[in-house]
């Protein structure tokens, strides 16, 4: 399986912003850690804090390069319209991932956009959410 990993604004910043939310790992750990948990999947991680260069690699992705898309969009997840509509093309298997669970957080982070427009969400157990959401993919994607 080709997984493409999104990372939104701020997810850069893991381990230096509120560790007791989101855990004191780096983004380069959280990559290490879910690549070393299923080594039979290859990667593509990508990170950026701007909108449009999500959008440009979601809408990469509608090629066929990859069987399934994780997307963390950080803060994205509360307002952008744009990410959504983007992950609506895609018609891989896709699964949103929050390290927090927030739907027990402030209630401007209870408001998600994404939801649904992906398959599944996980969220509140850190590195293990996303473990959760590979495991998913890979039950979900059908490899000829």
């Amino acid at each position: 399986m080709n997984c493409l990993v999104i990372h939104g604004p701020n997810l850069n910043m893991l381990g230096k912003r509120n560790p007791e939310i989101y855990g004191s790992f780096s983004l380069d750990d959280l990559y290490e850690a879910i690549a070393d948990h299923f080594p039979e999947v290859d990667f593509t991680f990508f990170q950026s804090n701007h909108e449009g260069e999500l959008i440009e690699i979601i809408q990469h992705a509608t090629d066929g390069s990859y069987d399934a898309l994780l997307i963390n969009p950080g803060a994205y997840t509360h307002t952008s319209i744009a990410i959504r509509d983007a992950l609506e093309i895609l018609s891989i298997p896709k699964a949103e991932v929050h390290l927090s669970d927030i739907t027990q957080r402030e209630p401007f982070r209870k408001v998600d956009v994404i939801s649904d427009v992906v398959d599944q969400r996980f969220m509140g157990k850190k590195i293990d959410s996303y473990i959760e959401a590979v495991a998913f993919l890979l039950n979900k994607v059908v490899v000829y």
